[in-house]
This record gives structure tokens, C-alpha cells and sequence, in this order.
């Protein structure tokens, strides 16, 4: 199945490195690209798991749809 994602909030915060927070620009590039993107997925689960380990960030809150073909 094919998804968009409509609205994402990732968990920007790092255990590793906490005093360097990511730059809002970048945050920002990481949104819109995931949202600028069809995601192949068999299911909702399979989307989460697809965009965290394309991203490398975990994920608050998603909301998508499924792209018609």
C-alpha cells in the first residue's frame, strides 16, 4: 500500500548529545521530506517502522492517508 503523510512530530531529542539540539532548520527539512514523499507499507506499522529508519528519529504523532492508485 502507499501512504502520505499528512502531519508528523518526530522526537527531535537525543540521549547522546542533549545540550545539541537539532537545528529547527533542519527539523524542519526532515518534515517536509517525509511528508513530500509516497511511503510504501504493507500496513500503519510497517509505515512508523519505514519512516524511523529512513529518518533515524522516533515518531510522537502521525497522521496520514492512503494514496489511491
Amino acid at each position: 500500500m502507499q501512504f502520505q503523510v499528512t502531519q508528523i512530530k518526530f522526537d527531535f531529542t537525543d540521549d547522546v548529545f542533549p545540550d545539541e539540539a537539532l537545528p529547527v532548520e533542519e527539523q524542519e527539512l526532515i518534515v517536509a521530506e517525509t511528508c513530500n514523499t509516497i511511503w510504501e507499507a504493507d500496513d500503519d506499522d510497517d509505515l512508523i517502522e519505514e519512516i524511523t529508519s529512513s529518518t533515524g528519529w522516533c515518531i510522537n504523532s502521525i497522521e496520514f492517508v492512503n494514496v489511491l492508485r
